[in-house]
């Protein structure tokens, strides 16, 4: 009989903690209680978790959360679910939410990947946010790349049908790659260039990472993919 394989998952991140300050700290203990939902546990019940049945929308890796926030604000009548490893970053945005009095926004330090595959139930999300994902630019770390074939259905099997998937990389080789992916997953159409897509492309918030990368010149590739079945 054939040993089993233990090699370990391929992430397509690294944890860099980096330094955390004192109030982030303070908000991960005092916060957590009321924001922070705990990775590892049973499926998600999302109208016991929110109070209430509305969309939800994901958003994979939302770095210091100010984007996040500022969606969550100027949609109130949606509720959000952000996910991320980085710890200063989710201190960050539950000070904000704190601040901000949401209600409709709830938090993570998760692998996303995993909490897809466990954690959300089918057919369960309005919305899946993706944005400036780690590019890992080197052809030996493309295996690395959080957006792939099998990422993909995932993502397509959690979005309700008539939900979408955003996506946003200022590497043009990603945006081709997530192009290529996406545009081969059953299930998922592109509506780049349609009304909905334009909508919800002027619509984003800008992220910190986006701003930056203007600043120096960037150009931004935004895909949009509807789940139509």
């Amino acid at each position: 009989m054939s040993e089993p394989d233990q090699r370990r998952p391929i992430r397509s991140f690294v944890r860099r903690e980096g330094r955390i300050t004192p109030a982030q700290q303070r908000a991960l203990k005092d916060l957590w209680p009321r924001y922070g939902v705990e990775a590892g546990g049973a499926p998600i019940d999302f109208t016991l978790l929110f109070g209430r049945a509305a969309p939800v929308n994901m958003e994979i890796g939302f770095g210091n959360g100010e984007a996040l926030a500022a969606a969550a604000t100027a949609h109130p009548e949606c509720d959000y679910l952000g996910i991320e490893v980085h710890r200063p970053g989710a201190g960050s945005l539950l000070r904000r939410l704190a601040a901000l009095e949401s209600g409709n926004v709830r938090v993570m330090l998760a692998d996303a990947k995993e909490v897809l595959a466990t954690q959300i139930p089918d057919a369960s999300l309005s919305a899946v946010r993706l944005f400036f994902p780690d590019p890992w630019p080197k052809k030996r770390h493309h295996k690395r790349r959080l957006v792939q074939p099998d990422f993909a259905e995932l993502v397509k099997r959690k979005l309700r049908p008539g939900g979408y998937f955003h996506l946003a990389t200022d590497w043009r080789e990603y945006a081709e790659h997530m192009v290529s992916v996406l545009s081969q997953t059953p299930g998922l159409v592109d509506i780049s260039g349609l009304e909905q897509f334009h909508v919800l492309v002027v619509s984003r918030s800008m992220t910190r990472f986006e701003q930056r990368g203007h600043k120096l010149g960037h150009e931004v590739w935004d895909q949009v993919f509807l789940r139509n079945c």
